[in-house]
């Protein structure tokens, strides 16, 4: 039976069961999604459920590409592995509202991104004599908007294993469990049933920034997900730990960077522990756990340009290696991550084949200097076979310092720019932000820099510099500005909440009298859309407001206020 006539069996015989879509489903997962490979088709959408789940054509082709493996590794057995890819339905499908909920409380670097999914891929190869080809070829894929890899690449491990196992009943099994989870609400405790297992997991709030929140008392039954956000970055980076601040500074400052390996679960979880490192900083720039030939923006990566786009690639055909040799960074790895020796810095040009030794190809000369401390720490636990999960920790904390040390000073500058809050008055407009002066921030470093905190010397004012150019920047300072406009809102909405505006209307025209009405009733809007934080105590301060000052206007005013908006 070929791909097409068993799509055709599973679809007619299933059509019932799977023909609506989930209601809490979008909550965690856009839809799971089974790839086969047909020797006349090659590789081949077989199932999407919910079958309703909405993906364009251009998506499936995507998805059918990056399901399988795109080199001669040969990868036997059972392999998972990640990709991200750009939404392609127009217009954009707006996220649902418990993940617009999700994203007002979480970290900035966990928000679910409504123009991209996350795709996680259990692959499965293995010999079969009845089949023509000789091999069992086949992918199971979750599609989430969700960045959760920790959890994800549980939740997918638990899906595959028991679809290779039962089939369809065992999908639609899991569609039940997904529908009777609770929302994603960072902070909590969630317990999550799939397929017997009851999977314990907390996603890091907006306030709770380190990287793994303590977990509550396990439950007899529960199997904890003690991090749901993220890979193991010293596992990941294990060879290049000597390079590691080097690793930081071009993640940090989004530059173009391209990690070849010999298999796409290497690839892709190197790019998860490079985009980890500024942690909790959100990478604004693009990234692409894996990559392949057959992907939209191939053309556009692979010209030779001055002016290359700022992204991460992950990728494994042999064929990138030439065409990407333009590339500044490129980060090569072997088969094993447990190198002989500590990895030497090359020259960017210098690699010409995927056979080229393992290393990091660069011509970045780093702005700091390296912290010896922190590898003579690692280096001894490598000798003293420290556990891994004793050594992760230490390399988190490190990473996690540092990034707060470098986003500290910005973040109390940024602070320096909201207006007094006694300047904020009720009978005016309001404030808005001082703008941000890129050489008065400079000019602060000397006496509240990142080197008074960390101890690390080097150039910290180039590095500003360079990081203003950046995505990152850009990201991060559109959402401090963002926050801090609508915190001006607020105490601006609570001013007025608090004032004596009907004394102020006495002696004002009736045209100031209804700007008045009309700004107010925009607070109430804003206030009820909740993109203004305030009270309800404050709202009902507003309404009243509004109430008293339109009961003292000419009634033909009356009925047209009324009416407005």
């Amino acid at each position: 039976m070929d791909v097409e006539e068993a799509s055709s069996s599973l679809n007619d015989s299933s059509a019932g069961r799977l023909a609506a879509a989930c209601e809490n489903l979008s909550n965690w997962i856009h839809c799971i999604c089974v790839v086969a490979f047909d020797l006349e088709l090659g590789q081949a959408m077989e199932m999407v459920v919910p079958s309703d789940a909405q993906l364009s054509e251009k998506e499936k082709s995507s998805i059918c590409y990056l399901a399988f493996p795109d080199s001669n590794s040969g990868c036997m057995g059972d392999t998972q592995f990640q990709f991200r890819i750009r939404q392609c339905a127009l217009p954009q499908r707006p996220l649902c509202p418990a993940l617009v909920a999700y994203n007002t409380a979480v970290a900035p670097a966990l928000q679910a991104d409504p123009a991209y999914f996350h795709g996680f891929v259990y692959f499965r190869q293995v010999k079969d004599p009845n089949v023509r080809r000789g091999y069992f070829q086949k992918s199971l894929v979750v599609l989430t908007r969700l960045p959760l890899v920790g959890l994800f690449s549980r939740v997918l491990c638990l899906i595959a294993q028991e679809y290779f196992r039962t089939s369809l009943p065992s999908l639609e099994a899991a569609l039940r469990n997904l529908e009777s989870w609770p929302a994603p609400i960072p902070g909590r405790a969630l317990s999550l049933p799939l397929h017997g297992v009851s999977l314990e997991a907390r996603i890091p709030t907006l306030q709770g920034l380190g990287r793994t929140l303590g977990m509550p008392s396990v439950q007899p039954g529960l199997d904890p997900v003690p991090s749901v956000h993220e890979v193991d970055p010293f596992r990941c980076l294990m060879p290049l730990l000597s390079h590691i601040q080097l690793l930081w500074e071009l993640v940090l400052v989004s530059e173009p960077i391209v990690v070849m390996a010999s298999s796409p679960a290497v690839c892709s979880e190197t790019v998860l522990a490079l985009v980890g490192l500024v942690w909790p900083l959100r990478y604004c720039a693009d990234y692409r756990p894996f990559f392949t030939i057959h992907d939209s923006e191939f053309k556009e990566y692979t010209v030779g340009s001055h002016c290359l786009p700022s992204v991460i690639l992950g990728v494994t055909n042999p064929f990138f290696a030439k065409t990407l040799q333009h590339w500044p960074h490129v980060l090569r790895l072997g088969d094993d991550r447990l190198p002989d020796s500590p990895q030497k810095l090359k020259k960017a040009g210098q690699l010409r084949t995927l056979d080229s030794k393992p290393g990091l190809y660069t011509q970045h000369k780093p702005f700091l200097q390296k912290d010896k401390v922190l590898l003579k720490k690692l280096s001894k636990g490598v000798q003293t076979r420290r556990p891994s999960e004793v050594q992760s920790a230490l390399l988190k904390r490190y990473l996690l310092e540092l990034t707060q040390s470098f986003m500290i000073p910005l973040e109390r500058y940024m602070a320096s720019l909201m207006p007094l809050q006694r300047n904020i008055s009720p009978y005016k407009g309001t404030p808005s932000l001082k703008p941000f002066n890129q050489d008065d921030f400079l000019r602060s470093l000397d006496t509240a820099g990142p080197q008074l905190t960390t101890g690390i010397k080097g150039d910290w004012a180039a590095l500003y510099r360079r990081f203003f150019k950046s995505c990152n920047f850009i990201g991060w300072y559109q959402g401090r500005r963002k926050e801090a406009s609508q915190k001006l809102q607020a105490l601006h909405a609570e001013a007025i909440s608090d004032a004596d505006l009907l004394l102020w209307t006495r002696d004002k025209e009736e045209v100031e009298v209804v700007d008045l009405v009309l700004r107010l009733k925009d607070k109430l809007v804003s206030g009820e859309k909740g993109s203004l934080p305030v009270t309800p105590q404050t709202m009902a301060k507003l309404r009243r407001h509004v109430q008293t000052i339109v009961s003292g206007l000419p009634e033909d005013l009356q009925q047209v206020l009324a009416s407005s908006r």
